[in-house]
This record gives structure tokens, C-alpha cells and sequence, in this order.
């Protein structure tokens, strides 16, 4: 197999999208939030406050052209330019290289009042599981923060963690979560926090003829582990929430619930989107308190 095929292992799939239930945006208030993160980047349009259209893809070498195209490509089909939208919020990882945008606002903040939208406003605990860090988050009933407690500055309990050992494993990374159930008993979680002496551990593994779902499993209990000592440092509330790409990860999710003693609601949207769709939301406070 060849490396360039190899790599492609830890992608998420890169999508877009557009609601078919709002023909039209001409004489709204248009706002859009970009999140550009360490490994992904969204962007979100939305419509006198309703979701209009996201996209998500792979964030590049270049912030700011990363930033551009998942917009571009959240207006393909809208008949929307950058010049239409009324603001535009940047958030995330690289907020200040989003050059389009009329202001920068933290990830956290996004992050919060995206939740409250995406799983409504009883959601007091939240846990956004980022490329490159982790943040367990405490918000009101309009998604405010109230407080919030943040990683290490490693990439163990994170997503690009979790795509090192996809591309290690050769596993599609959608495919982890429920590869990693597939075992007899649950093994020992890896001993490390450290992305790279998680991967040599899980080489010496393999090498000991675990199979790669064992190794999964352990390695999603490791993660679980990592997050949820976060999660009780900043205090648990429920409701509970988790946004981000490992928000799809059935194999972290399960054993965090488990842990917890506490299932994370549920939604239809992508909980990727929760950032950049909060932007949004921000920037129509913002158009709409200049009204007043």
C-alpha cells in the first residue's frame, strides 16, 4: 500500500451542506461563523438565525486559505458572495488568520452557545474534544460560559491522537469507534498521555499479536480516562454535551458515559459544526444589538 493511500486513513469525510427549507436569503440577516481549527475548519451560514449551510474540511497548511475555501464552499449553490453576509465571526485555532472576518471570538465562547443550539439550553457541561487540545466547559441556560478548564499542551485525548493511531492501525477513523467494541473482554488502556509513547506502546502491541480492535479499545479507554479527570477537575452538571470531531467516536463516547455515570445527549447535527455555528449565532447578537 502506498503512503499517500495510507494517510488517508485519519480523514473525517469533508461535506457540505444546504437547507432545502429556506429558498431564499435575499433581505435577511445573513451571518456566518469560520472555525478554523488545528485539523478541521467549518463554516457556517445562517439565515435570521436559522441554519442556511456549513461546510467541513481539512484544515491546509495556510490558515487563511483554509479559511476561505470551507467558506466558499458552505455558499456553493446559495447564489451567496462574502460581500452578502451582514458579519462574520472567526473562531477556533487559527480565528485571527480568517480574513473576511468583522471579529474574532474564542473557541470556548463558540463552543458553548453553539451547544445550547444544537442540543438545546439544558445543557450545563460541555466537553469540545479538538484537533490539537480538550476543553470541558460549564455554561447557563443561553450558553454563556461560566467556566472552563483546558488540556495540556499535548495531543493525547484529542483528535489528532486518535488519527496518528488510525493511520498507524490502518483504520478508517470513522470506523474506530465500533471496531474498538469488537473484542472479548476490555483490555488495560494504554499506560501513556503522550501521543508518541502511545504509538510506540501500541506498535509493541501489535507486535505481542493484540488485534487492532484490542488495541482500539485500549487506546479509547486511555483517551476516556485522560478527558473525563478534566471533566471532574472543572466539576460535572447535567445536562452533558460533547462537541467535535471525537464527539463521533463511539469508542471514546461509550466508555466516557460509562465512566461518568452520565449519557451525552444527542442531536441530528454534526457536532463538528458546534464552533463555526456558534460564531454565527454570535454575530447576529452583534448586527442585532447594533439595532438597538
Amino acid at each position: 500500500m502506498s503512503e499517500s493511500k495510507k494517510s488517508e486513513y485519519w480523514r473525517w469525510k469533508e461535506y457540505n451542506w444546504k437547507n432545502p427549507e429556506i429558498p431564499d436569503w435575499h433581505g435577511s440577516l445573513v451571518t456566518a461563523g469560520v472555525d478554523v481549527g488545528s485539523t478541521s475548519s467549518q463554516a457556517v451560514i445562517m439565515v435570521d438565525g436559522q441554519l442556511y449551510a456549513f461546510a467541513s474540511m481539512r484544515t491546509g497548511a495556510d490558515s487563511p486559505c483554509s479559511a476561505l475555501d470551507a467558506m466558499n464552499w458552505a455558499m456553493d449553490g446559495t447564489g451567496l458572495a462574502i460581500q452578502d453576509i451582514n458579519f462574520t465571526v472567526g473562531t477556533g485555532y487559527g480565528r485571527v488568520n480568517v480574513p473576511f472576518a468583522n471579529k474574532t471570538v474564542t473557541e470556548i465562547t463558540c463552543h458553548a452557545r453553539g451547544a445550547n443550539c444544537i442540543y438545546g439550553p439544558t445543557v450545563r457541561t460541555l466537553l469540545d474534544m479538538g484537533g490539537q487540545d480538550c476543553k470541558a466547559i460549564h455554561c447557563d441556560e443561553k450558553g454563556k460560559v461560566t467556566s472552563f478548564l483546558m488540556n495540556d499542551k499535548c495531543a493525547a485525548g484529542t483528535g489528532r491522537g486518535m488519527e496518528v493511531i488510525a493511520n498507524l492501525l490502518a483504520v478508517p477513523i470513522e470506523k474506530i469507534g465500533e471496531m474498538s467494541f469488537n473484542i472479548e473482554e476490555e483490555p488495560e488502556p494504554v499506560s501513556s498521555t503522550c501521543v508518541v509513547f502511545a504509538k510506540t506502546e501500541a506498535i509493541g502491541l501489535l507486535r505481542a499479536e493484540w488485534s487492532k480492535e484490542k488495541v482500539l479499545a485500549a487506546y479509547c479507554a486511555a483517551m476516556a480516562i485522560r478527558v473525563v479527570r478534566l471533566l471532574e477537575r472543572n466539576g460535572m452538571e447535567a445536562d452533558f454535551a460533547i462537541t467535535g470531531g471525537i464527539a463521533k467516536n463511539s469508542g471514546v463516547v461509550r466508555r466516557i458515559e460509562k465512566l461518568l455515570g452520565m449519557e451525552a445527549l444527542k442531536s441530528k447535527f454534526d457536532p463538528q459544526i458546534a464552533g463555526a455555528l456558534g460564531g454565527a449565532l454570535v454575530a447576529r447578537d452583534l448586527v442585532e444589538k447594533k439595532k438597538k
